[in-house]
């Protein structure tokens, strides 16, 4: 019979069309195959890779969810590398990162840009990390096309400068910098590597060794 946990990472695997690697788990048992994140995920890890979807954010949030009613007294770690993407969806993981009881630490790898460095910043402060290479991108919200009556052009509108204003608080009260220069520094492209965004607040230390 399969585990809640094997169930759970099913779903985030369903996401995944590349090839996903198998380790071999050795026992008094004998052996057990798991795949990669099934592994991760019975360590507690969550590994939060590519661009930020509402299927992404559903498997984020299972997990979370998950190890949070197994043990609310332990971390879950949650290991970012990703473009950002869907604001909804990363607000909807933001949410959750906050509701459960767990301390949440976040690590960037590779790169953390737009909602992806927003996740990292709301890491339990004290266990925010980044890998020394890292990158980290903060930039305003994107959006495509608006089409329609001018009527729902200017709703539309209307609500991406909500949440522009949201993303821009939850920033501010995350990296302690003053609102207007969270608001100045997202208006362009805003590359950091991980020593600046220490500097910035972003997150706390950088790891250069898991020895």
């Amino acid at each position: 019979m399969r585990s809640s946990k094997e169930h759970i990472a099913d779903t985030f695997r369903a996401q995944h069309t590349t090839l996903i690697p198998m380790v071999i788990e050795k026992s008094p048992l004998g052996e057990r195959a798991y795949d990669i994140y099934s592994r991760l995920l019975k360590d507690r890890i969550i590994f939060l890779g590519g661009p930020i979807s509402d299927a992404v954010a559903n498997a984020v949030i299972a997990q979370l969810l998950f190890l949070n009613y197994e043990d609310s007294k332990k971390d879950i770690q949650i290991w970012i590398n990703s473009p950002g993407g869907s604001v909804p969806a990363g607000l909807a993981i933001y949410d959750v990162m906050q509701y459960v009881k767990c301390d949440v630490a976040t690590v960037a790898v590779g790169y953390a840009a737009s909602m992806g460095a927003t996740l990292l910043a709301a890491g339990e402060k004290g266990k925010r990390h980044a890998l020394p290479n890292a990158e980290i991108l903060l930039h305003q919200l994107m959006g495509g096309p608006i089409e329609g009556q001018a009527t729902e052009v200017e709703i539309t509108a209307r609500h991406m400068i909500q949440l522009k204003t949201k993303l821009n608080q939850i920033l501010a009260k995350h990296t302690g910098q003053p609102l207007k220069k969270i608001e100045q520094d997202t208006d362009r492209d805003f590359y950091m590597t991980a020593e600046e965004a220490k500097t910035y607040g972003l997150i706390d230390e950088i790891i250069r060794t898991g020895k």
